[in-house]
């Protein structure tokens, strides 16, 4: 059974093993003092939100999510960091934890939840196909210092 929630202070520790994880699959440096930012940040509540999936009372997953207002429509969610622990993957806490970033869309009032990966992210893309409609747009990112 996968236990849905938001993170509290006490996941700290457990938190960080699991973002350290997903900066590393997408090669992604994140200074130390980093996740000390985004941890405060996620526990304000204020821009970012952060919920995390439980099996067995433990941190199997994660979640990363914020809402932007858009030019055409109501606002839109955004999930920019979905991970789980590979010892517990296909066990349903990544739908698990999409779902439930899709319950709190709606009961905000967005009317898009969306996404990115990699291109080769083959076991997500399994899962998202499930999910969630590819509309075949690729991100460009355009630097913008060093």
């Amino acid at each position: 059974m996968i236990d849905i929630r938001p993170l509290r202070p006490e996941d700290r520790a457990a938190w960080e093993v699991l973002a350290r994880g997903y900066k590393a699959f997408y090669r992604t440096v994140v200074p130390d003092e980093g996740y000390e930012v985004t941890w405060q940040r996620l526990l304000s509540g204020a821009e970012l939100h952060g919920i995390g999936a439980w099996s067995s009372g433990r941190l199997v997953g994660i979640a990363h999510y914020l809402f932007h207002v858009t030019f055409w429509s109501a606002d839109s969610c955004y999930l920019q960091d979905l991970f789980v622990d590979e010892a517990a993957r296909g066990q349903g806490a990544a739908r698990a934890l999409i779902e439930q970033v899709a319950e709190e869309a709606r009961e905000r009032g967005a009317t898009r939840l969306y996404w990115t990966t990699k291109q080769d992210n083959v076991p997500a893309r399994a899962l998202y196909d499930k999910v969630a409609r590819f509309h075949g747009f690729i991100r460009y990112d355009y630097p913008l210092g060093d």
